[in-house]
């Protein structure tokens, strides 16, 4: 299957809404549960969720684009955390293909396992 800007569009992602103080300056605020930096406003919940969708829809474009690792929805699998020491050039290796380490990790981990 090809992973293109509907592929991503239709996945589950988890939208996170919540109503915003009148000290926030009111309405609602939207976003993306596995894309915190995605997001969206208006004055009703709908206005806030077609915002992020617009922004999300956007975001996923740029990084079809320019070749980034988009992560899927989290499932419901619980997570362990680890800390791993890697040598700094591996870091700055993965820092050069991906913005996001922890989605390239994971991408390539399953990729490895399920080879």
């Amino acid at each position: 299957m090809k992973k293109d800007l509907n592929y991503y569009l239709n996945l589950p992602y988890e939208i996170v809404v919540r109503k915003l103080t009148d000290d926030e300056g009111g309405g609602y605020f939207a976003y993306y549960k596995d894309f915190k930096g995605v997001m969206g406003d208006g004055e009703s919940e709908a206005e806030a969720i077609s915002d992020v969708k617009e922004a999300f829809k956007f975001c996923i474009q740029t990084d079809l684009k320019e070749g980034v690792v988009i992560p899927e929805p989290q499932g419901e699998e619980k997570r362990v955390r680890v800390n791993v020491s890697l040598p700094k050039s591996l870091l700055d290796a993965i820092d050069r293909v991906s913005s996001n380490r922890l989605a390239f990790l994971r991408k390539t981990t399953n990729t490895a396992l399920n080879a």
